[in-house]
């Protein structure tokens, strides 16, 4: 069980098909006791995450199940054998009537094909029409649940025309059906999704992951247990086909990404320590010193300890700089007294 007075955080990337695991993973955090109060995702984590904050605690794992099995229904055999090959032919025919037919529930090919559709429409500028995860998803979740704040949502969306990250929150708007979708239009596959008159595409081309927004663009900083769901494996075998050079940069690409999004926040983490250790050791006659009180008072802000406007969060090169001023002031704190104690 986690302290009560943490906030539990999911957090699900994209990923395409393995969104499976995050249901799967979900299901598991349930039955050891981990309820999360909010609920982050991009792309397929969007999805996923809206049918969870989007359905009662005793209906959410079934509805994530009936999810799935409603996408995965046209695979209705098994690989021929429990081989690797035959698993990897299984996995390439799966993908590719996919392609050719479509997912139930989640997309359908256009017909005709976007190359004879009017230039500069939603139809001429995607393969797949994703109609039917609009249905679906007004089937499996509710909305006005999902926006009630029981749990909160967060997806994440990037505007086609600015190349900027947009979150959509249960906090500050109604987020319905096409924000979901926003979040998991995967271009050119699927069309861009217009909210407020502005296009928006997958999320997971500027980052596969909302672990920076939950951490850093939220308000002051809260007791969190952060759950992350990594669905690409940094490590992995050398290819044999060209599906698997598909798979495996892939797995480069997005796993990089989680990774230095990780280890940059674990930095942040380590700076701020150090920072609260070395102001404890601050001379109390510098403590005035304006530089010094205003990074004393942006420190205080962000850990939600002192009132302020609000205000966008301070990044990692301001929590550096407000510890090397801090270095600085004590160095010359003790230069000062070595000086002193020559004399």
């Amino acid at each position: 069980m986690t302290d009560p007075a943490e906030k539990t955080v999911l957090v699900l990337q994209g990923g395409g098909a393995l969104g499976a695991y995050q249901a799967g993973a979900y299901a598991a955090l349930c039955d050891a006791g981990h309820m999360p109060s909010w609920v982050a995702g991009i792309s397929i984590g969007a999805v996923n995450s809206a049918i969870i904050a989007g359905n009662p605690l005793e209906r959410r794992v079934d509805r994530l199940r009936e999810f799935w099995e409603r996408v995965s229904s046209r695979l209705l055999g098994w690989p021929l054998a429990n081989d690797d090959n035959s698993r990897r032919i299984f996995n390439e025919t799966s993908a590719t009537l996919a392609a050719v037919g479509g997912v139930p529930g989640f997309f359908e090919p256009r017909v005709p094909p976007p190359v004879f559709l009017p230039q500069g429409t939603p139809e001429a500028i995607s393969v797949y029409d994703t109609t039917p995860l609009k249905e679906t998803l007004l089937e499996l979740v509710d909305f006005d649940l999902l926006n009630s704040g029981a749990v909160r949502l967060s997806i994440g969306a990037v505007q086609v025309l600015t190349g900027n990250m947009k979150y959509f929150d249960t906090v500050k708007q109604f987020v319905g059906p096409d924000h979901v979708m926003a979040s998991g239009a995967l271009p050119p596959g699927f069309p861009p999704i217009e909210i407020d008159n502005e296009p928006y595409w997958d999320g997971g081309l500027v980052s596969n992951t909302p672990l920076e927004y939950v951490l850093e663009r939220t308000g002051p900083r809260q007791d969190m247990v952060i759950f992350q769901v990594d669905l690409f494996s940094a490590r992995g075998c050398m290819p044999q086909t060209l599906f698997d050079i598909a798979q495996r940069e892939k797995e480069i690409r997005y796993s990089s990404r989680t990774r230095l999004n990780t280890d940059i926040f674990r930095e942040m983490q380590t700076i701020r320590r150090a920072l609260r250790h070395l102001r404890g050791r601050v001379p109390q006659e510098l403590c005035d010193r304006p530089r010094l009180a205003a990074a004393r008072q942006r420190e205080l802000r962000r850990c939600g300890h002192y009132p302020a406007p609000h205000s966008p969060a301070c990044g990692i090169l301001d929590t550096i700089q407000r510890l090397r001023v801090l270095a600085l002031l004590h160095g010359r704190a003790l230069a000062r007294r070595c000086r002193g104690r020559r004399a």
